[in-house]
């Protein structure tokens, strides 16, 4: 493998792919030492078939961050384009300052992860490995509870990122 350049032009902006590429949204909650958090997350996806894997990216300036740190499980909610109110509770507020739990449904589950009530795919993994990325970290979970969408339907789209763009964040990234 050829050795990668440490410190890549400061200059360069991924803003033309991020718009291209359009992501799916994701709320990843957490729970530990009787604390719960959840946040508003762009940086995610597969990253195994076999076995199955999925990772997560949180903002080392998010107080979701914080929490995951010590939290055995995470819940990863895929919001449908339906969910912008969600998607704005979770991205545009941050939990240092405001319970975002108390201003909709949600249950406890596995370890106490926070599950929304509102949010018909989701999943629970437990995390197998954490790792950093730049300003952010990656949390690998493995799958361990799944909710679809019922009914033998399928999802409606999911949020995209071009949705909530103009969302402002509770914290820079």
């Amino acid at each position: 493998m050829a050795d990668l350049d440490p410190h890549p032009d400061p200059d360069l902006d991924l803003g033309v792919l991020t718009e291209a590429v359009d992501s799916a949204m994701y709320v990843v909650t957490a729970a530990s030492g009787g604390r719960r958090a959840g946040c508003l997350v762009g940086f995610a996806s597969q990253c195994s078939i076999d076995p199955p894997r999925f990772v997560v990216w949180l903002s080392t300036a998010n107080h979701t961050y914080e929490v995951a740190r010590t939290a055995s499980h995470l819940t990863v909610h895929v919001l449908d384009r339906g969910q912008r109110a969600l998607a704005e509770l979770f991205g545009g507020e941050t939990g240092d300052r405001v319970d975002k739990f108390a201003r909709t449904g949600w249950r406890p589950g596995r370890d106490g992860s926070p599950v929304l009530s509102d949010v018909r795919v989701w999943f629970t993994g437990r995390i197998e490995q954490v790792f950093a990325g730049g300003d952010h970290v990656g949390f690998v979970l493995c799958p361990v509870e799944l909710s679809g969408p019922g009914g033998g339907g399928r999802a409606p789209g999911a949020l995209r990122f071009g949705d909530v763009r103009d969302v402002e964040a509770g914290h820079p990234a």
